[in-house]
């Protein structure tokens, strides 16, 4: 049986960032704490073939500047893919695009969020549910964490159990099924790259009113968020 965890890439981060020589899968393979060997990587969205089924043991699905409701052809490509890994119970985290990838494919609803953008470090609350999950089971009901996007969940999967929200993100985490997680926020994003996104958008944070200082002078290190990483690679090893 192969240990190989696969990231199925969505997109690119910002470009400051790329410049600095890391993307989303760097976070994701430091963030894990695990032998980088370990990792195969697909950029679906510049039409990477994906990996037999066989050939891997779990999926994490990076965010990406796209927007879902594009329906690029790569999207549905990646869903099927998606449902096939569901079906057979291997672990699955989908983050940010990610999570909104698999709430579509599973029959939820994605768009624009009707309050507009969410970024900075951000109070994230568990649901009850989340007390006999697997992922969150440890996790304290109340933690913060990194968050940045303008499209959500709109409605979730009829199947979806709700785990995570907050004031603004009415669905910040759920499950399917016993292996398939979603998250709104980005358990990979430490401090240095919330600071990046916020500056990197400053003209349009502006623009629709928020404060990009004040949304800077709120940023910290989210290791409760990080340590999900973790624990999602425990539930793999365990299968």
């Amino acid at each position: 049986m192969s240990d190989k965890i696969l990231i199925i890439k969505t997109g690119n981060t910002i470009s400051g960032l790329l410049d600095e020589g890391e993307d989303f899968e760097d976070w994701f393979i430091r963030g894990t704490g695990i032998d980088p060997s370990r990792f195969i990587c697909s950029a679906v969205d510049r039409n990477e073939a994906l990996p037999s089924i066989e050939s891997v043991a779990a999926t994490i699905v990076t965010g990406s500047p796209a927007y879902l409701t594009d329906l690029a052809p790569w999207n549905e490509i990646a869903a099927e893919y998606l449902r096939e890994l569901h079906s057979r119970q291997k672990p699955i985290l989908g983050v940010c695009y990610g999570h909104q990838l698999l709430a579509w494919a599973f029959g939820g609803e994605v768009g624009f969020h009707p309050r507009g953008r969410e970024i900075g470090t951000v109070d994230i609350s568990l649901s009850q549910h989340s007390d006999s999950d697997p992922l969150f089971t440890s996790t304290p009901r109340e933690f913060r964490a990194q968050a940045s996007h303008l499209q959500t969940v709109i409605r979730l999967p009829e199947e979806a159990i709700l785990l995570a929200r907050n004031d603004f993100e009415p669905h910040h985490g759920f499950r399917l099924g016993n292996t398939t997680w979603g998250v709104q926020f980005h358990p990979e994003f430490g401090a240095h790259v919330m600071r990046s996104y916020i500056r990197e958008r400053k003209s349009d944070i502006a623009e629709e009113g928020l404060d990009a200082q004040d949304l800077l002078m709120d940023v910290e290190e989210t290791p409760i968020a990080a340590a999900l990483l973790e624990r999602f690679v425990e539930i793999v090893d365990a299968q």
